[in-house]
């Protein structure tokens, strides 16, 4: 039984972090399970469940000297494989409106208290510097309807917000 680990890298976004730090897991024969990277802002961050490690330990010096050069903090985490045991969202959300403090936490809130599990949040800020713009897409999996989500949000965040909420049409084969 592999032991499985959160390995999280966190730095300057440039060319190469990813074949960089997949490659050192690979040299020390780790084998990678679900894995997320992305840019935000001008920094770039992975998180990667990484087993075959003899400890947390094991996973940092297998890539210390990689984000030692790349410039990249690596934080590690013990945690449950869980591998596929995969929520499917059936529902999207999209917000927009202009940039003001407490979007994420209102509209989060609401979408929990109506019963959405989040399984993936992505924001950006568009528009100009002088009038920004907040754009938010959350998928989840919700038992309740799309009426009870919009509902709770526009109770929340009222006409403040462009609220869109959608079904997903998921096949599975």
């Amino acid at each position: 039984m592999n032991n499985w680990y959160m390995l999280t890298l966190v730095g300057a976004d440039r060319t190469g972090i990813t074949a960089a730090v997949t490659q050192a897991l690979f040299d020390a024969d780790m084998n990678l399970g679900e894995a997320s990277m992305l840019r935000l802002g001008g920094s770039f961050t992975m998180m990667l469940m990484v087993s075959g490690a003899a400890g947390a330990d094991a996973v940092v010096s297998a890539v210390e000297p990689v984000a030692h050069q790349l410039g990249l903090k690596v934080h590690v985490d013990a945690i449950d494989g869980q591998l596929h045991e995969h929520l499917e969202p059936n529902v999207h959300v999209t917000v927009s409106g202009a940039d003001r403090a407490g979007i994420v936490a209102g509209v989060t809130g609401a979408l929990a208290d109506a019963g959405l599990h989040i399984t993936d949040l992505s924001s950006d800020v568009a528009g100009e510097a002088s009038q920004p713009v907040y754009i938010m897409q959350i998928e989840g999996q919700a038992d309740t309807g799309i009426d009870a989500l919009r509902a709770a949000v526009t109770a929340r965040v009222g006409d403040a917000m462009d609220v869109h909420i959608r079904l997903i049409e998921t096949l599975l084969g």
